[in-house]
């Protein structure tokens, strides 16, 4: 992993989310991709419902203590997967967490979007957690994502930026709770996935909170 006192410097601000380009290196993301195989293999990626009914265009799995699921019942995050016990988070990612998220706690929570061409996240807000005092961490593995980010009241003003193979985004403080989400892939630049397409693992605490963990 980077130092800390490299990233800190070459830190691009988005509305207050902190992004480091090229965080991980090339043989990083190859390694990171062979545990995200290991992952889906025991999860499958699968698209999920919204409350409405209708399928979203990202394929989705989980890692961790905790997944996040939906269905027509609506967004949350379940104990156990389709197949059980979720896997573990992949290492690399573990290790992301702990160079730039800066509290003392583990995520225990990763969830995987994997994008095709032509899929996208609407913008919205992480508040499915039990608090949202904790960082939001993605890694972005695959084609480059238009990644768009509004404000803690709103979608508008907004500003983008294209997050490539390797980066890394933090959300953090104030922009937390901002609305976020990916207007479109360029699908095929990357050729790390030998089909195309972008893979997004997002890091959370999810669960309730350790009084003697809990961020300054």
């Amino acid at each position: 992993m980077v130092q800390k006192s490299l990233w800190e410097e070459t830190a691009l601000n988005v509305q207050g989310c902190l992004v480091h380009k090229g965080f991980l290196d090339d043989a990083q993301q190859r390694e990171l991709l062979g545990q995200v195989r290991l992952v889906t293999q025991m999860a499958p990626l699968r698209r999920y419902e919204t409350r409405s009914g209708r399928k979203m265009s990202v394929a989705m799995s989980a890692a961790g203590k905790l997944g996040w699921f939906s269905d027509r019942k609506g967004y949350r995050y379940e104990a156990k997967g389709p197949g059980g016990d979720w896997p573990d988070i992949p290492e690399i990612a573990q290790d992301v967490w702990k160079s730039v998220a800066d509290v003392g706690r583990a995520p225990d929570t990763c969830l995987l979007n994997f994008y095709c061409d032509g899929a996208r996240m609407g913008m919205h807000q992480d508040l499915d957690e039990a608090e949202t005092v904790w960082p939001v961490v993605s890694i972005s593995i695959g084609d480059p994502a238009l990644f768009r980010i509004g404000t803690t009241l709103g979608k508008s003003p907004s500003k983008s930026v294209w997050l490539e193979s390797g980066d890394v985004a933090v959300l953090t403080g104030e922009a937390r709770l901002a609305w976020h989400g990916v207007d479109r892939i360029r699908f095929g630049e990357s050729g790390l996935l030998e089909r195309g397409g972008r893979i997004n693992l997002t890091l959370r605490v999810a669960g309730h909170r350790d009084r003697e963990q809990h961020p300054e």
